[in-house]
């Protein structure tokens, strides 16, 4: 009897480890890398391995991630029926706060939901439409109420709303940092319209109004984009702030023990603060309020 080539064997067993539900769709199946470490063989056979599987339609590739366990056809078929624009988008959402936007692809996405990618485009044209419908939903989720009287208290209380639609989604930062083309998503807008209104019994002018919306905008903005920087190291490193901080401290010290830095040594030596994002976040927003507040002083006078 003629021995089964090594590439067939190895494959045989992934395809045993699918069917016995060891792998499940959407898990990983072994790397080449790894099945040459695991059986011992070369590069080539491992490579001839994985394309037994996806002769077999038990694998396939998902581009970021690797070679994936394929759905069953008649799963695959089951989920597509019952399939929604706003369970793609809630899907959408979950696997970006997860991941990052970054991570997030219409291949990705029908592994998730165990369809497949022309099912997705049935519901949603492409990427770009998915994160404006993303945006929107993600606006919906708490109401900003009625607007205040007091222009102050409404432009405080909208961008912490902002702050907060950041915080909870720190992908949101990017899905909306365009400024000449911004967002055309209802809910969005409404953000925009309601902080109009708060700014509606000032003596401002509309550019003024717009522009004063537009820089809290941009300075929430760009807090929320720091967030999400942060959380990208974390995720990097494993490390927190303050771990990092400390793993640095000897090449902080090391540089500024030349005395190149006296006003940077004189503050840290000063110590009393605390510096984090929420601290610059209050810091900034009450200072940006300060300065409308002196540009509505000169322009009523």
């Amino acid at each position: 009897m003629t021995p089964q080539p090594p590439y067939l064997a190895i494959a045989a067993e992934i395809a045993r480890r699918i069917r016995s539900g060891a792998l499940v769709p959407g898990d990983r199946v072994p790397s080449t890398r790894a099945i040459t470490r695991e059986w011992g063989v070369a590069m080539a056979t491992a490579t001839k391995a994985l394309a037994a599987l996806r002769r077999q339609g038990l694998v396939r590739p998902e581009p970021g991630v690797g070679t994936v366990v394929a759905a069953p056809p008649a799963d695959r078929s089951a989920a597509a029926a019952h399939l929604t624009r706003e369970r793609i988008v809630a899907a959408a959402i979950e696997l970006a706060d997860a991941e990052g936007l970054g991570a997030l692809t219409m291949r990705r996405l029908a592994t998730v939901l165990s369809v497949s990618t022309t099912a997705l485009y049935r519901h949603v044209p492409g990427k770009g439409e998915l994160v404006r419908l993303m945006t929107d939903a993600v606006c919906a989720e708490l109401p900003l109420g009625p607007v205040p009287a007091d222009w102050r208290t409404g432009l405080e209380r909208g961008a912490r709303w902002l702050r907060g639609v950041y915080t909870r989604h720190r992908w949101m930062a990017h899905a909306m940092a365009g400024f000449m083309r911004p967002v055309a998503a209802p809910h969005a807008m409404a953000y925009t319209e309601w902080i109009l209104a708060a700014l509606r019994s000032t003596p401002m002018t509309a550019g003024q109004k717009l522009h004063s919306h537009l820089t809290i905008f941009a300075y929430v903005q760009g807090v929320g984009m720091a967030d999400d920087l942060e959380e990208q190291a974390r995720q990097e490193t494993g490390l927190s702030g303050d771990e990092w901080m400390e793993k640095n401290e000897p090449r902080f010290d090391a540089i500024q023990s030349a005395g190149s830095y006296p006003l940077l040594n004189a503050l840290t030596e000063e110590g009393g603060f605390v510096l984090d994002l929420e601290s610059l976040f209050e810091f900034g927003l009450r200072r940006t309020l300060d300065g409308i507040a002196v540009m509505i002083g000169e322009t009523s006078a």
